[in-house]
């Protein structure tokens, strides 16, 4: 794991990110992500998921479009100025809630029956992606569904890669029973994996 940037990155961070760009990532016009949205999408097995957790929704491009597939979903992001770009864009979809939350400093409460961690888990520590890792799966009803989707290509300013990310999970599912891999799916410069927690 890269040493050089051992620390979570926190607020501030995506803060002046924001500032400088109000779609730093171009969510809502590339067709990178356009594609990646469509795969993500196609990678959930179910049609419908009555409680839906998602970290880090940003803009908001994808979170409205799960919100359709969602009796009530739960977008978090830890950008002020994010979040007021999704309020607007989701403001017709009244299942949609969205609040400002540092997980895993912060975690909601309850329980889910899938939780999307897309382009956020790179940015946490070791530690904390451990931390949060047990949190979500804490938080994952019988049978509920947890989906990741990273972007594999070395960051230097990120903690990890988005392989470490995935290879942490993918190694809890090895050794702990707790989570079982539906299926992944590596992309040209993305990859996602689909978790299932045993059913009861």
């Amino acid at each position: 794991m890269n040493t050089d940037q051992p620390n979570t990155l926190g607020p501030n961070y995506f803060d002046d990110v924001y500032r400088a760009n109000t779609d730093p990532w171009a969510f809502a016009s590339s067709p990178y992500e356009r594609q990646k949205y469509t795969d993500t999408l196609a990678a959930l097995t179910r049609p419908h998921y009555e409680r839906a957790f998602e970290i880090g929704s940003s803009i908001g491009v994808l979170t409205a479009q799960l919100a359709l597939r969602c009796g009530h979903l739960l977008s978090v992001d830890v950008s002020e100025a994010a979040l007021a770009q999704a309020r607007q864009r989701c403001a017709s979809l009244p299942q949609v809630e969205l609040r400002k939350l540092q997980v895993p400093d912060e975690f909601p409460e309850g329980q889910f029956d899938l939780i999307l961690l897309s382009e956020v888990g790179y940015y946490w520590s070791p530690a904390d992606l451990a931390r949060a890792a047990d949190l979500l799966l804490g938080a994952m009803a019988p049978g509920a569904q947890l989906l990741l989707v990273h972007w594999t290509p070395v960051v230097p300013d990120y903690p990890q890669t988005g392989d470490e990310v995935h290879e942490f999970f993918l190694q809890k599912a090895r050794e702990e029973g707790v989570i079982k891999h539906l299926h992944g799916h590596r992309a040209d410069k993305y990859r996602l994996d689909l978790f299932e927690a045993p059913a009861l």
